[in-house]
């Protein structure tokens, strides 16, 4: 146990997310593995992109996150004549004080769900870099906080539907992860088609867990103790997908960061105060797919997604991890 955490620390952080877990649970169901990569991506302190076909739970998995941490959420539609002021909000002059006021967007919430972020303009798209980035929007020079815990919840129906807009890199790589829901098994589809319900709004689900037990989760995952051997693997990792022919260009060195400190969420989320080399290793396609691209990009979307994945397990696959 190192220096900075007690076993009660380590303790009360597992349990404060098996509650999160097993209240995100109720609702989605059959999906465990994408409701810990989330609660990694939380923990973490970061944003997730979901890329699936409509309708299958992209926005109740973000709606039942923030109900069961007690948090605001904001469900923002993107459409092709979204603008960015739409967004972040805008300055407005009031006549009573004879001067601008700022009118908060939609972004201005702890949960953000942006819905199908691929059918607005790259220029709209842009909007969220910073807030993403530094957890605040600027707007005619004067900087605003949009509090904390902060988290961004994308959507994005596959590339190829009409009237849809890429994401750019840029975007792509704010994203800590992407992740995919798929259809859930028939005995959990059959569950659902049960219930009597008409919308995600109408989920009840009572918060679980309070805004400062996620700032405290956050605050001890950049805690959590990784070895120099386990850092070498991550660079190692990261290394192999920049000499990797078949990729355009390698992961950043924000896409390196962005492995450690799930790694360090996935290893509490765990119970330990220590990253093994199995943290980052079933991380790397959720954190790495999206931020790569083929030099030689055949078929669809999905395929180019499926062909990426498969050279990222080549390279999971020959790097060596710790010995």
């Amino acid at each position: 146990m190192s220096d900075i955490f007690s076993a009660a620390q380590v303790g009360s952080a597992r349990e404060t997310l098996q509650k999160l877990r097993a209240s995100m649970r109720e609702t989605i169901k059959g999906k465990d593995g994408v409701i810990d990569q989330v609660l990694v991506a939380l923990v973490a302190g970061g944003h997730v992109l979901i890329e699936d076909l409509p309708g299958v739970g992209k926005t109740t998995l973000a709606y039942a996150l923030a109900r069961s941490m007690d948090c605001t959420f904001s469900r923002i539609q993107f459409t092709s004549d979204l603008l960015p002021s739409d967004i972040t909000g805008v300055a407005i002059y009031d006549e009573t004080i004879k001067e601008f006021v700022f009118k908060q967007g939609p972004v201005f919430a702890h949960i953000v769900l942006a819905d199908e972020i691929n059918r607005a303009t790259p220029k709209t798209q842009s909007s969220l870099l910073e807030v993403m980035d530094r957890g605040k929007v600027t707007v005619d020079g004067q900087a605003h906080a949009v509090g904390a815990p902060f988290m961004v919840f994308a959507t994005q129906n596959p590339v190829d539907y009409e009237g849809t807009f890429p994401l750019p890199e840029s975007q792509m790589d704010r994203f800590l992860m992407r992740l995919h829901m798929g259809y859930p098994a028939p005995a959990d589809e059959l569950e659902i088609l049960r219930r009597v319900r008409t919308g995600y709004d109408a989920i009840a689900l009572d918060a679980v867990v309070t805004r400062s037990d996620i700032l405290r989760l956050q605050q001890l995952a950049t805690h959590i103790f990784v070895e120099d051997s386990v850092l070498d693997y991550i660079l190692r990792l990261v290394t192999a997908t920049r000499t990797e022919a078949e990729f355009r260009a390698g992961v950043s060195v924000r896409g390196g960061l962005a492995l450690k400190h799930a790694a360090q969420a996935r290893a509490l989320l765990e119970g330990r105060d220590f990253v093994l080399p199995e943290d980052v290793r079933g991380l790397v396609g959720p954190v790495f797919a999206h931020r790569l691209s083929l030099v030689r990009a055949a078929g669809d979307g999905a395929e180019q997604g499926r062909q990426v994945a498969t050279v990222l397990k080549r390279i999971v696959d020959v790097v060596a991890g710790p010995s």
